[in-house]
């Protein structure tokens, strides 16, 4: 696997191949780091947003599994640390919508959540699933799908302890929208980090300043998440400049305000080219999308995965 290089302004991050573990042959993560980390391929990645929550709860094991049946290459997740410090995967400040019980994650214990059984999207209780541990959650995705981190930056020493314990860090890809510098700085405290990605709302004055930021780095971050509402000359820029740049760009078809409608609705509805296959002229390889089945299909209709 080629070396991965994230400078941001004076400190290097330097997450290389190198100083780290053989893979092991056969891993399914491979072919999907290979493919992150190739700026010219033009295969689309394919990211679920909290797993397969249509038939399962969002952020749950089986929710887990079941997109990794499908083929999907990236797991979006997101976390919450408990009372008593275990990093969680939910993605609400409480557990009222999510779960049978109610209250703020951070006033919780684990052993008072693991109580509580988990909701599927139409509001039912299960029967016996519980909300996993981001160790449990990883432990399912180790060697078969690479890991998003959405909500969870702030925990990032918790959670980097986690994946260098279980061996996974390689295949784990944290985002946010800090500053360069203060990404730069924590970085620079370990020896071995997690794959990082800036969070670009491009039509926001914050969103420009930090693509900006980003872009004078010596060298570009792996990738770019763009957001926005609506399709201008400026959103179009923007993503040429990260393509040109040699970084992969991550665009979401989850909802109108995150894609300029360009949403997964309007796909399911009979839309695919004019929604998937507007993304891909806009240079989309990577997709985070709330249906990867049909995004899938689709992809492989056009002979664009991997």
């Amino acid at each position: 696997m080629k070396s991965l290089l994230i400078l941001f302004g004076a400190a290097a991050l330097l997450c290389s191949c190198a100083s780290q573990p053989e893979p092991a042959a056969g891993r399914r993560t491979d072919r999907i780091l290979a493919e992150l980390h190739d700026p010219a391929s033009k295969k689309v990645l394919v990211v679920s947003h909290r797993g397969d929550w249509r038939n399962w709860p969002e952020n749950s094991i089986p929710a887990i599994e079941s997109v990794i049946r499908m083929g999907v290459d990236i797991m979006e997740l997101d976390l919450k640390l408990t009372k008593d410090s275990v990093l969680v995967l939910c993605h609400d400040k409480t557990i009222d919508r999510t779960t049978s019980g109610k209250g703020r994650v951070c006033d919780i214990t684990y052993d008072s959540i693991r109580r509580c059984k988990l909701r599927r999207a139409h509001n039912v209780v299960t029967d016996d699933l519980r909300m996993p541990t981001l160790r449990e959650a990883l432990e399912v995705c180790k060697d078969r799908i690479v890991v998003n981190i959405d909500q969870g930056y702030e925990y990032y020493d918790l959670a980097l302890a986690v994946t260098e314990e279980l061996g996974v860090t390689d295949q784990v890809l944290i985002k946010g929208k800090r500053p360069a510098e203060v990404v730069a700085a924590k970085f620079a405290a370990y020896p071995h980090n997690m794959m990082y990605m800036p969070v670009i709302d491009i039509l926001k004055p914050q969103g420009r300043e930090l693509f900006e930021e980003y872009r004078k780095s010596e060298n570009q971050p792996l990738a770019y998440e763009v957001c926005w509402d609506e399709y201008t000359p400026e959103v179009e820029a923007c993503m040429k400049r990260i393509v040109d740049g040699g970084s992969k760009l991550w665009v979401n078809s989850l909802w109108p305000s995150l894609c300029g409608g360009l949403n997964d609705d309007r796909a399911f509805r009979g839309e695919t080219e004019e929604v998937y296959g507007r993304l891909l002229d806009m240079g989309a390889t990577i997709i985070q999308t709330d249906r990867p089945e049909l995004l899938i299909r689709y992809l492989e209709s056009k002979g664009r995965r991997g």
